[in-house]
């Protein structure tokens, strides 16, 4: 991370300010290039485990970090996208499968690496968000079910750490950038996406559902108000957390990532109960809306 502080600021690598930024201070982009950076590592000294897995991280980090810098064309983007989650469903041995699994499957992990990036807008929250849901693999491979290879559990919660070191602050030392959330996200989808696997039980999805119900709760209000869902925006409800109620950076990044820890933990304790799952899901997604109408107001969401 220091040499990259280096080389950042040697090619003027930062973030600027806008009018939809919650930060006010030019600041390093790109820190989160440890998390493929790291998974690399793994990579090698793993005697070159899951390639697949690793070529299409490699290749989506790359795309990322180069837009980061330059903005490149949406097509080279998406198609650079396309063939990494072609990669990982290789990994996966998805392609056996009938061709509405898969279709079902790349709406669901497109879905979530672009969630991931439109929630990486405040200081702390991709980091600690992250690390509860490796931390949570980590108790599930160790202590319920192996599905997947600890050392890389533990290289990506090192980086995770190394990471929230410089970035979960009042004045962060850097962002994750495009970079770092699309890695992180390509990253967990391909251990979650191991456990449903060894498991066959699909709920594990749920182990980032703060995430998908404050993207899915923004897109629908958005179309409600027949916005342009692609073009940029503070419409998020952590944003509106921090810009219009002017609640600290921190906090908000630590609310989520207790959140979805709660909630983590009693997914797993509900596990052996049949249903238990949906029940909670359901009573989790009427209580987020119910909190969204509450503080944010029908006018602002729906008008």
């Amino acid at each position: 991370m220091l040499l990259y502080f280096r080389i950042a600021a040697y090619y003027n690598i930062i973030d600027k300010p806008n009018h939809r930024s919650s930060h006010s201070e030019v600041t390093i982009r790109g820190g989160g290039i440890i998390f493929s950076f790291s998974a690399f590592i793994f990579f090698i000294i793993e005697n070159f485990k899951y390639p697949f897995f690793i070529t299409g991280l490699v290749a989506i980090a790359i795309i990322s970090f180069v837009d980061d810098i330059l903005t490149l064309d949406n097509k080279l983007r998406i198609t650079v996208h396309l063939i990494a989650v072609a990669l990982l469903f290789c990994q996966w041995k998805l392609f056996v499968m009938p061709w509405y699994y898969i279709v079902i499957a790349a709406v669901f992990v497109i879905g979530i690496i672009n969630a991931y990036n439109f929630m990486d807008g405040i200081n702390g929250i991709t980091g600690a968000y992250s690390l509860v849901a490796i931390a949570t693999l980590y108790y599930i491979n160790e202590y319920v079910i192996a599905f997947t290879e600890k050392d890389l559990l533990l290289i990506t919660g090192l980086a995770l750490l190394v990471f929230n070191f410089f970035n979960f602050r009042i004045k962060a030392k850097c962002f994750a950038g495009d970079t770092g959330s699309v890695s992180i996200a390509f990253i967990i989808i391909f251990l979650v996406g191991q456990l449903i696997i060894t498991t066959g039980n699909v709920v594990f999805i749920l182990l980032l559902l703060l995430y998908g119900l404050d993207t899915v709760t923004t897109i629908i209000s958005r179309l409600i108000k027949k916005e342009n869902i692609f073009k940029a925006h503070r419409s998020h409800y952590f944003q509106y957390l921090v810009n219009d109620r002017k609640i600290p950076h921190l906090i908000v990044a630590s609310g989520y990532a207790m959140v979805q820890l709660l909630f983590n933990v009693i997914l797993i304790r509900l596990l052996p109960v049949p249903g238990a799952a949906i029940i909670v899901t359901i009573f989790a997604a009427s209580l987020f809306i119910l909190i969204r109408f509450s503080t944010e107001g029908k006018h602002k969401l729906l008008s």
